[in-house]
């Protein structure tokens, strides 16, 4: 008990830190843009991760249900009116339900073979929102244009730290609800059909279940993030949902740290703003940079960012006891 409640005093400071952090002196609102985004990736590595890292199964695709949350989000405001925060829990229910249907003929997949299926879904879905039969929902190859929200209730806040709010408050809701199932019953289900799946069918586990179960709700954070990246970015379009999408989503969860649900904050900072910092430093070959990044982040930190950071503190304790 001592453990969780010191857990949840960090986690206390460091949401009130991240409320405040738009509104220090100096920050502009591209800045909190790009905030707003490490927040979106966030929401979706933590879906990735609960997938990858806790249950054991490899995604390709989560491209794929970031397009269908994104669109649904684009679709529901421009043609139907709908308000923006309405378009974050249907595009969770949408999501879930795609995810969950895709999870069980996925259940006779395996390793490198769920790979390739959900390779095969990040790169169909991007082409299926170009076909003419819906054009008239998707914009095609044009897409859609959606406006930013304004600020609810007058409040003296600019568009874009308005967002910033609402989208750290949709993160903290999903991270505590993440927290709360991975650390109790659920969580050491999945991680047992993880380690050892014959152990788990003999242990009582319904592994069927709970894979798709587990597809579903992944699908489900990642959609969240789509709806919310779309509503940040203004603009959704077939060709912004490329297989690099689903790439960048899987390096974020490697980065950040496996079967971690921290991890999913510091994989969001590497893919939002690593490519940036390996643009100002080469012009002409920023990729290569980006790539000498993560050999030696994996080099350095095999375990992720919050693996190295515990191991780190885990040593700094050890010297404090040995003295």
């Amino acid at each position: 008990m001592a453990g969780i409640d010191k857990n949840l005093r960090w986690a206390g400071i460091v949401l009130l830190l991240a409320i405040l952090l738009p509104f220090i002196p100096g920050v502009s609102d591209y800045r909190i843009f790009q905030l707003t985004l490490v927040l979106v990736y966030a929401i979706a590595l933590l879906g990735l991760n609960v997938l990858t890292g806790y249950n054991g199964q490899f995604s390709l695709g989560h491209g794929a249900f970031y397009a269908v949350g994104a669109y649904v989000a684009a679709i529901m405001m421009d043609k139907w009116g709908m308000p923006y925060y309405a378009t974050v829990p249907a595009a969770a229910v949408v999501c879930l339900v795609v995810g969950f249907l895709f999870g069980l003929p996925a259940l006779r997949l395996e390793g490198h073979y769920l790979a390739l299926a959900t390779f095969a879904l990040a790169l169909a879905v991007p082409q299926m929102l170009k076909h003419k039969s819906i054009e008239y929902w998707t914009g095609g190859v044009q897409g859609i244009v959606i406006i930013k929200p304004d600020p609810p209730f007058g409040l003296p806040l600019s568009q874009d730290q308005w967002l910033y709010l609402f989208t750290l408050f949709v993160l903290a809701i999903l991270f505590l609800c993440a927290w709360n199932l991975l650390r109790g019953r659920t969580g050491r289900a999945l991680v047992a059909i993880r380690d050892h799946h014959m152990a788990a069918d003999t242990m009582g586990i319904n592994t069927a279940l709970y894979k798709s179960l587990t597809f579903g709700v992944s699908a489900m954070y990642t959609g969240v993030a789509g709806a919310l990246g779309a509503i940040a970015i203004q603009f959704v379009a077939p060709d912004s949902f490329t297989i690099l999408l689903s790439i960048s989503l899987l390096v974020g969860v490697v980065i950040g740290g496996l079967a971690s649900i921290p991890g999913a904050i510091f994989g969001a900072l590497f893919i939002v703003y690593t490519p940036n910092i390996a643009s100002d430093i080469s012009k002409a070959a920023p990729w290569a940079i980006y790539g000498i990044f993560l050999i030696v982040f994996m080099y350095l930190m095999p375990t992720g960012i919050w693996g190295g950071l515990r191991k780190l503190a885990a040593m700094i304790r050890a010297r404090r006891n040995a003295s």
